[in-house]
Order: C-alpha cells, then sequence, then structure tokens
C-alpha cells in the first residue's frame, strides 16, 4: 500500500503543518495513532476509515469543517485535552524571540521548560521555537530573525520542505 499526501497552500498565513495528537494532548490508547498503521489497514475504534472516506475529493473548506468536527469530537470524548502551557506560548506567539522568553512566558526555568514541553508536546522549546520563527518570517523581514540568509533558507526548507523560492512558486505568494 502506497500512503497517499495532498499539497496544500497554506499562502503566507499558517501555524502548523499537519495534525498532530501529541503525548500531552492525546488521552487515549497512544497505539491508535501511531505511525505503524501505514501500510496496514487500520481496526481501532477511532472514526479514522469513515473520515478518511467523507474527506476523499472534497476542497479545502469542506477538508477543514470535516477535521474540525473531527477535533470537536476527539475534545467531547475526553480524547484529546487543552495544554495550557502550549496555549500561552501560542497566544503570545509574536513576544516569544528565545526560549528564554518562552520560559519566562510560562513560568518555569528553561531547563525545566525542556523537560515539561517536551513530555506534554514530544517538542524541545528550541524545536517549537524554530517552527514559530519561520512562521513569523511571513509577517516580517527574516532578517529581523535570521543572522543571515543562508541561516533562514536552511531554516525555512526544514521546517517547510521547501526553499523560500520554491514555495513562493509553488504557492503563489
Amino acid at each position: 500500500m502506497r500512503t497517499q499526501h495532498e499539497v496544500l497552500n497554506l499562502g503566507r498565513s499558517f501555524y502548523y503543518a499537519g495534525i498532530e495528537l501529541l503525548p500531552g494532548e492525546w488521552r487515549g490508547n497512544p497505539q491508535e495513532i501511531a505511525h505503524q498503521f501505514v501500510g496496514s489497514a487500520y481496526t481501532g475504534p477511532l472514526p479514522l476509515v469513515p473520515m478518511n472516506k467523507k474527506l476523499a475529493g472534497l476542497d479545502f473548506s469542506a477538508m477543514q469543517l470535516l477535521m474540525t468536527e473531527m477535533v470537536e469530537w476527539f475534545i467531547e470524548t475526553h480524547l484529546v485535552v487543552s495544554n495550557p502551557m502550549t496555549e500561552k506560548i501560542l497566544a503570545n506567539f509574536n513576544r516569544v524571540r528565545s526560549v528564554a522568553d518562552m520560559a519566562s512566558l510560562v513560568g518555569q526555568a528553561p531547563r525545566q521548560l525542556q523537560r515539561t514541553l517536551k513530555q506534554s508536546t514530544g517538542f524541545s522549546p528550541h524545536d517549537l521555537l524554530k517552527v514559530m520563527r519561520v512562521q513569523q518570517t511571513f509577517r516580517q523581514h527574516y532578517l529581523d530573525l535570521y543572522a543571515d540568509q543562508s541561516h533562514f533558507i536552511h531554516s525555512f526548507r526544514k521546517v517547510t520542505g521547501f526553499t523560500p523560492g520554491r514555495y513562493t512558486d509553488t504557492f503563489d505568494v
């Protein structure tokens, strides 16, 4: 079986490419969301197969509505719970410039933040900061956030899978 994917035009405003149910938020059986299901049919109790069939052939707006309904179902059934720490970091997205800023924002020492964020989301503070910094370049000049063009291009490619030029050409932004 071959896994398929679709490239979506996220334009200049996006928050994260992909939906991940991370350990800190996911309260169900971790095996239900593990990568091992690629290549074999999913037989678990989650409505993943019916959802996949509903999504087939829909445009992005219609997909968004269905995915929102599924996430709401996860919340209603308490399979996904909020994470106040990441909510606070993301709500103050534009004020965070460093891991120290992130730690101060949530009232933790940087080392404590390292442990708690990694445990609750699977991201180190530095990795989350990298994603956030690339996203900020859609709103302001990259030299305000990176030492030089080479550093920016390397980071951008690592987060999006594209060089900035290729991203612009591919998505016409």
